[in-house]
This record gives structure tokens, C-alpha cells and sequence, in this order.
């Protein structure tokens, strides 16, 4: 079951890898067809849970090519009631779903996990409106009764913690949060910004993080950002003050383009590996706790390995100590 779940090696001083862009990487290179980008939806069959360890396979197989720490993702961002139901699944196959996904990581894990690169699997959940337009928003206590069902449908699978990705606002993430603890989860909330840098309801990430710490008393371990260029959010992190030590991880898009626009884009903005390695090692500057390494939409395992090289090239120690290992 979970290996982690008390002591997370992610929490310690070396880099763990995680993967790049599920959802874009299935779509537009491997041509599968995920409607609402439920990528969940592929367990359903053979062929479909097949794609999903060979994607999956393929950042074990990088972490371990660098002898470093992985973070695997469960493949249910989508996963959820509100979702499953427009997809046309009960909550029971929802569930079931959930389980299989955590299932498909642990055999991953069995066959890449060294002392060198242990490997932990977190439950992906997603906001429960869009990701980028927070058209419909709940109150702290309605967002945790939403969001207690798959959370403790991944602790009961054996997830080692929750990972809330793409965060649009802070009362949603509030009550993740208080649903992670009321499950004895650890929970890692990643939000996602704009081309200004702040959340897309027009609030700051100081704001967003003060406001979920003050409401649950620092629970989540550490923040992420996710789903944004770098080039959105840097200038937001160079006050050198003390609530960047709570960001512990980045998962950047590819594109520099607004979400806006990659709603609209028929084509996938790859945008440049090398480049993209190089601006986020420069958030290594402003981070320094900083330690889970990744990508999101349009990247693929060259971002990811681009990023992780360049960190090693600034901290090479990095990889290879651990205060938790």
C-alpha cells in the first residue's frame, strides 16, 4: 500500500522528477482521444492503460537514467464526480477508476524503484470547474464535501499523498486541504496563474498562499505552480520574502501563450526544451525550497529532462542527498 504517506523523500534537500503534459503528450503525439482531457477514462481498457504505463514508464525510466527521486501523478485529474458524470460514469466506476490508476503506478514502481530513485505516488485531483476559467466557485465547505470523495478513494488505494493541480482560486484548495486532513493525507496544492502572474480570479499567489496556510494552519506540505510559462510568473517571485520558501514545486508550460489562447490552439506550442530548461532554473534563484521538477502543457520528457539537467548543473549535490531518504 502507501510507502510514503509518513515521510515524504520529496521533503528532503535533493530534486525529484515528475512528469510533463499527460493530457497534451496522449492527444497530440500519441493521437488518442481524451474528451474533457479525461485521461482517466483510457483505464477502461487494455489498449488504454497500455498508453498510460508507456507514458508513465517513460519519466521512471528518466528519473532513473539520472539516478534521482520520482513523483508519479495519478492519471485522474478528470477523475471526479462532476466529471464522471458528464462522461457518463457512476461514482462507483469512478471510484474503480481511481484505483486503477494508483494500481498502474505502483507496478511502475515495482519494477523502477532503487534506493536511488524512490519513487512516490501521488493522487491527482483537479479543480472541479475548468482549469483555466473558474466560472462557477464554491465556498470552503462545499468545495471539501465535494472533494472528499476522491480523496479518500486515493488514500484507500494507497496514494502516498493528494496533489491538487491547476488551482484557480483559494476557497476550492481550502477545502481540499481540510479533506486531505480529515483523511490523514499529506496534500500538495499547485495553483496556476495567468500572463500577469496571479490566480484567474485576480488574486496574488502571496494572497492565494497566506489565505489557504492562515485557513487550515500550514497543512499542505509545500505549493506548485503548474500550467504556466514561466515568463508569467517570474517577476511575481523576486521579493526574496519568507512565503516563497513554501513553493516547492513547478510544472511550466511549453507556450508562452495565455490560456485564452491555448484553448483555441489546434496545434501543440512545444515551445523550446533548452530555453525553458534555462528560465526555470533561473526560479532556483528565487526558491529555495524548491525540489519537485516538471512540466505541464506541451512538454514532454525532453522539457522535463532539460529542466531537471540544468538544476543538476547549478546543485549537482542535489540529486544524490536526502535529508528524508
Amino acid at each position: 500500500m502507501a510507502r510514503y504517506r509518513h515521510r515524504l523523500p520529496q521533503m528532503g534537500d535533493r530534486y525529484f522528477l515528475t512528469d510533463g503534459g499527460l493530457e497534451t503528450t496522449l492527444i497530440f503525439q500519441e493521437g488518442l482521444h481524451l474528451p474533457e482531457f479525461a485521461a482517466f477514462a483510457l483505464l477502461k481498457d487494455a489498449f488504454g492503460t497500455e498508453a498510460l504505463r508507456k507514458y508513465f514508464r517513460t519519466y521512471a525510466d528518466l528519473a532513473h537514467t539520472f539516478e534521482a527521486g520520482c513523483i508519479l501523478e495519478s492519471a485522474t485529474w478528470r477523475a471526479s464526480p462532476d466529471w464522471g458524470q458528464q462522461l457518463g460514469y457512476t461514482r462507483q466506476a469512478i471510484a474503480e477508476l481511481n484505483y486503477k490508476s494508483i494500481d498502474l503506478l505502483r507496478d511502475i514502481r515495482h519494477e523502477f524503484e532503487t534506493p536511488a530513485t524512490p519513487i512516490v505516488i501521488s493522487g491527482c485531483l483537479g479543480p472541479r470547474g475548468d482549469g483555466y476559467n473558474p466560472d462557477t466557485l464554491m465556498a470552503i465547505t462545499e468545495a471539501e464535501a465535494y472533494h472528499a470523495f476522491q480523496t479518500a478513494v486515493l488514500r484507500d488505494a494507497g496514494a502516498d499523498l493528494i496533489t491538487a493541480v491547476t488551482m484557480t482560486y483559494a476557497e476550492e484548495a481550502i477545502g481540499i486541504v481540510r479533506a486531505a486532513h480529515a483523511g490523514e493525507m499529506p496534500v500538495v496544492i499547485s495553483f496556476t496563474v495567468e500572463t500577469d502572474g496571479c490566480l484567474p480570479n485576480g488574486q496574488s499567489l502571496k494572497a492565494a498562499i497566506a489565505q489557504v496556510d492562515s485557513a487550515t494552519d500550514g497543512y499542505p506540505s509545500y505549493y506548485m505552480i503548474n500550467c504556466a510559462h514561466p515568463l508569467h510568473f517570474a517577476h511575481t517571485l523576486q521579493s526574496g520574502e519568507a512565503w516563497l520558501n513554501r513553493i516547492g514545486g513547478i510544472r511550466p508550460n511549453a507556450s508562452i501563450k495565455s490560456h485564452a489562447e491555448l484553448d483555441e490552439a489546434e496545434e501543440l506550442d512545444e515551445g523550446n526544451p533548452l530555453e525553458l530548461g534555462r528560465q526555470c532554473v533561473a526560479l532556483g534563484n528565487m526558491l529555495p525550497n524548491l525540489r519537485v521538477l516538471g512540466g505541464c502543457c506541451g512538454t514532454d520528457q525532453r522539457h522535463v529532462a532539460e529542466i531537471f539537467a540544468g538544476f543538476l548543473q547549478t546543485t549537482p549535490a542535489a540529486v544524490g542527498r536526502s535529508r528524508a531518504a
